[in-house]
Parts: C-alpha cells; sequence; structure tokens
C-alpha cells in the first residue's frame, strides 16, 4: 500500500492502494490518505466485499465526502486486476460537492438540473478563491442509462469540463455497484463538482481512424441496447461476415479490434459492442437505435498513440496528477495483441491512476474504447495557502 507524493514535499493528489481481499482495508487506506480531504474516492475490483470496505471507509472518515464504484481493472500506473484504490483530494487545494443521483430508472430532468446549478453555484460561492472546476460522473455501468443521464446533465452543466467513467464487474458483465459513502446502490450515479487552486484539463484519448465500410441498424431494442438485425441480416452474423469470419469466433477480443463508430455533431463516436445475447444478437456498450449508421473504425498502435496523447499533456509544464477512466475493451484489445506490459510501462511513466470501465463520460457524451480523465498541474504561485 503506498500514497503518491508529487512534488517537493507536497502531494496535489493523494493515493493509496491494497489487494481487495486484504485484511483491514479500510483502516489501511485511511491511514495512509491522512486527514484534511476534501472528497475521497474508491476503485474496487469486483473481488473485493464492497458492501464491508464502504461502512468501514465512512465509519473512519466521518464527514468526507465517500464515493465508490466496483470496476473492470484498476490502474495503478500500470494495470492491475484485483485490488483497491483509494484517491484522496486535499482540502489545501480542492473543494468537492455531490449530486445524488440514487434512482437511474426515474429521472426528473427539472429536479437535476436545479441541483447541479444550485450544487455549482454554491461551490463557487463557497470558494472563490479556487478558480479552477471541472466535475466527475460515476455512475453504474449495468443500468444502460448512461445517455439518457447525460441528455440531461448537458443542460446543467454550462462551461464546466466533465469526465467520467461507468462502474464494472471485471468481464462478467453483471451487477455494478456505486456507493455514497457507506450506502451502496445499483442504478445510480454521482456527479461531483470540484473548484480547485490547480489548473486542469480534462481530455479524452483513442487510437482509431473512420474506415470506409458502413453498415445500418435495421432493427433494435434501444432500451436495452440490443440489436437484433443489421443490414437486414441477423445482427451478429452480418458483424462476423463483414469482418470475414465465422461467428463463432466474435467475443470481446474482437469486439475490441474491430470496433464501431457514428458520427454524431461533426465527430466519430465509438458504440462497443459488450456481447452476443441469443446466438445473433449484439448487446452494446452506448445508445443504438434503428437507422442509425456504423462505420467501421482501423486501430492505431494503442502503445504509440497512448504515449503521444499522454506526452501531449505536458505541453506547456508536465501534469502533477492524472485520473482517468479506461474502457473495459482498451485493456482486453492490449491483452490480446500482447501489449498489456507495453501499455502499462507507458501509464508508469505518466503516473496514470483510475479503473477500467464499461463506458467513459466526456463533456456531455457518453463514448466507448477511449481512455477519458483529467491532468491536474501545479498551482500557479500564489493560488494555494
Amino acid at each position: 500500500m503506498i500514497g503518491t507524493q508529487i512534488g517537493a514535499g507536497r502531494q496535489i493528489l493523494r493515493h493509496a492502494h491494497c489487494l481487495a481481499n486484504a485484511s483491514d482495508a479500510a483502516a489501511n487506506l485511511v491511514a495512509e490518505l491522512g486527514p484534511d480531504l476534501a472528497l475521497v474516492q474508491v476503485f474496487a475490483s469486483p473481488e473485493a466485499d464492497f458492501p464491508a470496505l464502504m461502512a468501514g471507509l465512512a465509519a473512519r472518515l466521518g464527514d468526507t465526502p465517500l464515493l465508490g464504484c466496483t470496476t473492470a481493472g484498476e490502474i495503478l500506473a500500470e494495470y492491475v486486476e484485483g485490488h483497491i484504490l483509494a484517491v484522496g483530494f486535499p482540502e489545501r487545494d480542492f473543494a468537492a460537492r455531490v449530486v445524488p443521483i440514487k434512482d437511474l430508472s426515474h429521472l426528473s430532468p427539472p429536479d437535476i438540473v436545479t441541483a447541479m446549478i444550485g450544487t455549482r453555484n454554491a461551490l463557487a460561492d463557497d470558494h472563490p478563491e479556487m478558480a479552477h472546476e471541472f466535475a466527475h460522473l460515476m455512475i453504474d455501468g449495468g443500468s444502460f442509462r448512461e445517455d439518457a443521464l447525460m441528455e440531461i446533465v448537458a443542460h446543467g452543466l454550462g462551461p464546466v469540463p466533465l469526465f467520467g467513467g461507468s462502474a464494472g464487474d471485471g468481464q462478467n458483465f453483471g451487477t455494478t455497484y456505486l456507493a455514497f459513502g457507506g450506502q451502496v446502490l445499483s442504478n445510480a450515479a454521482a456527479l461531483t463538482f470540484l473548484r480547485s487552486h490547480c489548473p486542469v484539463r480534462v481530455f479524452s484519448m483513442d487510437h482509431l481512424d473512420v474506415g470506409d465500410t458502413k453498415m445500418v441498424v435495421t432493427r433494435a431494442d434501444p432500451d436495452r441496447r440490443q440489436v437484433f438485425e443489421i443490414n437486414a441480416a441477423p445482427a451478429a452474423t452480418e458483424y462476423a461476415r463483414i469482418l470475414g469470419m465465422p461467428l463463432e469466433q466474435i467475443d470481446p477480443m474482437i469486439f475490441a479490434a474491430h470496433p464501431l463508430v457514428v458520427q454524431a455533431g461533426g465527430r466519430h463516436h465509438v458504440r462497443s459492442i459488450q456481447r452476443v445475447e441469443n446466438g445473433t444478437d449484439l448487446i452494446f456498450f452506448s445508445a443504438i437505435d434503428e437507422g442509425v449508421v456504423l462505420t467501421r473504425a482501423i486501430p492505431r498502435d494503442m502503445v504509440t498513440a497512448l504515449a503521444t496523447d499522454l506526452a501531449a499533456l505536458a505541453d506547456p509544464v508536465p501534469p502533477q496528477a492524472i485520473l482517468a477512466c479506461d474502457c473495459i475493451l482498451r485493456r482486453v484489445q492490449a491483452r490480446q495483441s500482447q501489449r498489456e506490459r507495453d501499455v502499462s510501462q507507458v501509464l508508469k511513466q505518466h503516473g496514470v491512476l483510475g479503473f477500467s470501465s464499461y463506458g467513459e463520460q466526456f463533456g456531455a457524451m457518453h463514448v466507448n474504447l477511449t481512455m477519458t480523465g483529467i491532468a491536474i498541474y501545479p498551482p500557479h504561485d500564489g493560488e494555494s495557502s
């Protein structure tokens, strides 16, 4: 278990980690994080006893805001699994307020937007000395409600940059969990507004080029993100035909290596496939509907793309912390192509912390097959006490 010391005796972010089955995990994590925190976020392997972990953390952290979720893998400056990562935002440089959304099945747009605007304004009134702001979304990745929530969030976000990730359940694609303090829920989300003395840069990066092969969704159930037909043929069968391979070879590794994209707002956004269901249906990680035109994307070398994009965050100065949500399919592809160690070396070089997700949020969009996160830079002279 370690904490991250960044700079000359200064910690921009603190972090601690342990194995998912470690005894006294909550006590040790809190001791390692230290006092005077504005927010604690926890990313826990599904191997952990999540309710017991969060209850133990909540009891020890007292009034400190605490949020947590289960993962599809953890990032501890490299890809790992079977761990718990806790990240602390020190009060010296951060202030935070949470908008809880505890029932994604019954979303009330006016209530959510009102809560967002009120929370953001109150945070600004209480901390006018903190000039920089951003938002973070943590959401149940098994809810299929990310797109619906993001449509609402777009109306209350204003100019605040947002990043986030969908909770995971490893590669089981079963039940995923969030926690507000010691309260563990499914079908929920937590939208956190933060202000800081530190300049920040929210980013989203991928390793894809758009190809020429197009296909049309001709029958689908948007609520379940389930596609029955592509090009008027059984969806999985047609996808396999387009790839030139037998249907029985289609699996998550193939989905990661052969992603699909849609065009929206002048940009292309990935619509990743999660799994085959009922033999010929396709379940997607994000919004899909009848009439949608999908285009096959061509992956570039993931290691080179990641190294280039993370290096670009150092212009004009290197960040002192990077917190990221990384799509599970990127990890799958890295493993399939035997590049997992190379990807981990790049993550370690830049000190990236975070977790593998069932989807990512960037701005007001729910996306897939990306690494989305925030780079945090040292405060300018005189900006912190």
